[in-house]
């Protein structure tokens, strides 16, 4: 009778073939795997970086399928404040082609953009191409301009059509898909524009007044006929003294102002300190809720759409300030607007 050591001797020499043959197998796959084929060789698609989401809405709208597009900064994120990171840079470097605001929205960007510029990498500062017209100062004295066009949708659908052009400069291949795209897209801004217009239209004269934590919405007031004050001025780094914040407690309580707003990309600090300095002068003032300023929604959310942004605000100023506006806005898709 074998010993139990003959019997493993056995059982090895019968399974090493099996066992030889399964690995070949297995390492032949990997290798395969491995090996570019057709279907899987290296992406062709134009390789956008934007700085915004707004403009990275934009040229995945136009490019749709024939370009990949990165958002530098994604919601919640202030423009004014954002210091590129390393692999930002790389991503500038790395992509085929830049769009960003312009009119120093990105200030901290700017070596960076440079750089790829200097690397020959196409870049479009497409705020800076429009004429000094459509554009807001920002301080007579400086002669700069406000750069938050988006805005007014007005304004922007010209933004759009400079970065459709750019697209289909840098990869003519796909002129006909992008001129496309892009007009679909802008039929939609129209409606936007008509549907704000409608419902920002009903709120009453004498509460047309938009209080918010920094100046981004001057574009918007000059489009729908609002007054608007920011406590923080154009950029987030700018600080509100003392006086500025009695000043607009002097507002809202002279004009009876029902509702301010809150910005997703900004501290309510100084919003707080609106309504406690109201609430001293007996006036009773709310926060209407959070408007989108420098920045869009969370990614996958209609309000992570530049029309989904722009459709919640005006939603939401209208029905704040005592206006009229479907509970879902203009395609009910909004989420809910109050609690």
């Amino acid at each position: 009778m074998p010993t139990p050591t003959t019997l493993r001797t056995r059982l090895r020499n019968a399974l090493a073939p099996l066992l030889a043959a399964t690995l070949a197998a297995t390492l032949a796959a990997g290798l395969a795997a491995c090996q570019p084929t057709e279907d899987t060789q290296t992406d062709d698609t134009v390789q956008i970086v934007a700085s915004t989401g707004m403009l990275a809405d934009a040229a995945n709208a136009i490019a749709g399928e024939h370009a990949t597009v990165y958002a530098l900064m994604g919601p919640g994120i202030d423009p004014h404040l954002y210091a590129p990171t390393r692999d930002d840079a790389q991503r500038m470097l790395d992509a085929d082609t830049i769009i960003y605001n312009g009119h120093l929205l990105e200030g901290r960007l700017t070596d960076s953009i440079q750089r790829a510029r200097d690397a020959g990498k196409p870049v479009l500062a497409a705020v800076e191409t429009l004429p000094t017209s459509r554009l807001l100062a920002a301080d007579e004295e400086d002669k700069q301009f406000d750069p938050h066009v988006w805005m007014d949708p007005a304004i922007w659908i010209d933004v759009v059509q400079t970065v459709r052009d750019h697209l289909i400069n840098t990869d003519p291949d796909h002129a006909d898909a992008y001129a496309a795209n892009a007009d679909a897209y802008l039929a939609r801004l129209r409606e936007l524009d008509e549907y704000a217009q409608q419902v920002l239209a009903t709120v009453p004269e004498n509460q047309r007044i938009l209080i918010t934590a920094h100046d981004a919405f001057n574009y918007f007031g000059e489009r729908y006929g609002f007054q608007v004050r920011g406590i923080q001025g154009l950029s987030t780094e700018s600080e509100a003294g003392v006086q500025d914040i009695e000043n607009l407690v002097d507002l809202i309580v002279d004009n009876n102002v029902a509702a301010i707003f809150v910005e997703s990309t900004v501290s309510d600090s100084n919003i707080n300190a609106l309504i406690s300095g109201a609430r001293a002068r007996g006036h009773t003032v709310t926060i209407g809720g959070e408007l989108y300023s420098d920045a869009m929604g969370n990614p996958g959310t209609y309000e992570g759409t530049y029309i989904g942004m722009i459709d919640h605000n005006a939603t939401l100023i209208a029905q704040a300030l005592g206006g009229q506006a479907p509970p879902a806005g203009m395609q009910g898709k909004l989420a809910a607007q109050t609690e």
